[in-house]
């Protein structure tokens, strides 16, 4: 299968987890694939991998994350033809422990770069495109100590719905993906002993009774950047097992 033969696609956040599993995807189907990290090493170890991408740095909490993609891409014309808006961010805390900067963070690389970079990039479009947002399951399950992380993705996913109104006059679609708990290193941020019980406790709750791979969340992705998914538009699609039962 090849559903990417000449076809231009950007993914933000692609140089681990998820959006790394995209890029190889994308790359083997026969497409142009860009992507961005903020992590020296593995954007080398990228590069190595896949000569033929471009692999660009690109920190999606700065102010300028969406101009400085449009500068990389040049000037509008012989665009993009899917958009992956894949980068993000998670911490936790105890609602007394939420701080004006734990706030900001969050909020600028989860919600504030997808406005952004959207902005920036949608000039960039081709008509027929495809913009798929990475959310979370998070988002719905109720954490007690993941309040502004479920906060973003609720946010982003309120925004896909407009974006997906906004650019439809050029047939253009927006859909969401929404992953559960996927086995990446996303959450790296907890020491060893939180992330197994933290892991343990949601696997309790999953119907099929594992993690997910990245290759598993990224192959819906895919699907929703692909023409195999037309006359899909402004839609959630759940890749976590069951937990959410949506």
């Amino acid at each position: 299968m090849a559903r990417f033969t000449d076809k231009r696609i950007l993914i933000t956040g692609g140089t681990n987890g998820i959006g790394l599993a995209g890029v190889r995807r994308v790359s083997g189907e026969g497409g142009l694939v860009m992507t961005t990290g903020s992590n020296p090493e593995r954007i080398d170890s990228l590069r190595q991998e896949l000569p033929d991408a471009q692999v660009w740095r690109n920190d999606a909490s700065d102010a300028d994350t969406g101009e400085d993609l449009a500068r990389q891409l040049g000037e509008p014309g012989g665009g993009l033809d899917g958009l992956w808006l894949n980068a993000g961010y998670a911490d936790i805390a105890p609602v007394e422990e939420v701080t004006a900067e734990f706030f900001d963070r969050m909020m600028a690389v989860n919600v504030r770069a997808a406005f952004l970079q959207l902005a920036a990039l949608s000039p960039h479009l081709n008509d027929r495109a495809s913009v798929v947002i990475t959310s979370s399951t998070g988002s719905v399950e109720g954490s007690p100590v993941a309040t502004v992380y479920a906060a973003t993705k609720g946010a982003i996913e309120s925004a896909a719905r407009g974006w997906a109104t906004a650019l439809a006059p050029r047939n253009i679609r927006v859909n969401v993906l929404v992953p559960g708990n996927v086995d990446t290193d996303f959450r790296r941020f907890m020491d060893a002993d939180t992330r197994e019980a933290f892991n343990r406790n949601v696997i309790s709750r999953v119907p099929l009774g594992r993690a997910g791979i990245s290759e598993e969340a990224a192959a819906v992705a895919l699907f929703l950047l692909s023409d195999d998914a037309a006359y899909v538009n402004g839609s959630r699609y759940f890749v976590d097992g069951g937990l959410s039962k949506r």
